[in-house]
């Protein structure tokens, strides 16, 4: 029975594990976005006036 109580506790540490790298993951992806936040607008504004432009035309 000790044998699998302890894969048990191991099973919820890697449980933490995963959930404590996607929140760091998550954060990163937060902080890239706010630290780019004007060139990520201009690209996408820029797509949208191309498209529109080329949707004109048509």
């Amino acid at each position: 029975m000790s044998g699998l109580k302890g894969f048990r506790e191991l099973m919820r540490e890697e449980e933490g594990m995963a959930t404590v790298e996607i929140i760091l993951i998550v954060v990163v992806l937060v902080g890239l976005v706010i630290l780019f936040k004007g060139q990520i607008t201009k690209v996408v504004t820029d797509i949208f006036n191309k498209i529109t432009t080329q949707t004109n035309k048509v």
